[in-house]
């Protein structure tokens, strides 16, 4: 209860926040602010941006940064592209990012910001109720064709909110070292089948020069204990 009072007030202390709101049923994602702070970002790589929720927040403490979107969810694509419109340092990319180019099965959960490439297993419905409401064709790219990382501004953030399809995206970046910092989500319980857990990921990501630098939004559910869990990872020649 109190951490939703808190992202209530931070949502209204700023009016881009509220007009989001109001305009376009859109709420922020405060709760990452002090993530985005300490990677002070010029460009950001939203995958999995939904509505734009985190672009939303990073524009609010970044306003010159580029931003480059990545969203294959056709209505939530569409809300992304409504809010942004008049911003002409962001553009979206209607595709999920994974680790082969072509089209893929997207399946839509009853939560759609759940929604992912991997199927909602047993334990997202033990955890949050969430399951499948039907599948959808997408296309589906890798980060390093969609975009040419080597010359963007640095710092760059890349954040990864992809429900259980990390590692795809990641595998998908030969030049994973233009990346300055990676915020990701992370689970410590398979939610969808196959997933890769948090132990998984992060060995992965050591692999490639990375190191954690924080952890933050710890989820915790009454099925499992801690759940899932935003971790921001520095490149370590940084």
């Amino acid at each position: 209860m109190a951490s939703k009072v808190r992202k209530a007030v931070g949502l209204l202390q700023r009016p881009r926040f509220v007009q989001a709101i109001l305009a376009h049923r859109v709420a922020a994602a405060p709760e990452h602010m002090e993530a985005i702070r300490i990677c002070g970002a010029n460009t950001l790589l939203d995958v999995g941006a939904n509505k734009g929720q985190f672009s939303l927040t990073f524009r609010a403490l970044q306003p010159n940064a580029r931003i480059f979107a990545f969203e294959p969810l056709p209505s939530a694509a569409d809300t992304f592209e409504r809010m942004f419109h008049r911003d002409e340092h962001a553009r979206l990319h209607r595709v999920a990012l994974a680790s082969a180019e072509g089209s893929a099965s997207f399946h839509i959960a009853d939560r759609p910001d759940s929604s992912s490439l991997l199927m909602p297993g047993k334990g997202q419905e033990l955890a949050f109720g969430v399951r499948e409401s039907r599948t959808i064709h997408v296309p589906v790219s890798r980060l390093d064709r969609c975009i040419d990382l080597v010359n963007l501004a640095h710092p760059v953030l890349l954040k990864v909110d992809v429900q259980g399809g990390e590692l795809d995206v990641f595998e998908g970046c030969s030049q994973l070292d233009c990346v300055d910092f990676i915020y990701v989500e992370l689970s410590y319980v398979e939610l969808y089948v196959g997933q890769p857990l948090f132990q998984q990921v992060s060995a992965y990501l050591d692999s490639r020069g990375f190191g954690v630098a924080g952890i933050f939004n710890q989820v915790i559910t009454s099925e499992f204990g801690p759940t899932q869990v935003d971790v921001l990872f520095r490149r370590r020649t940084i």
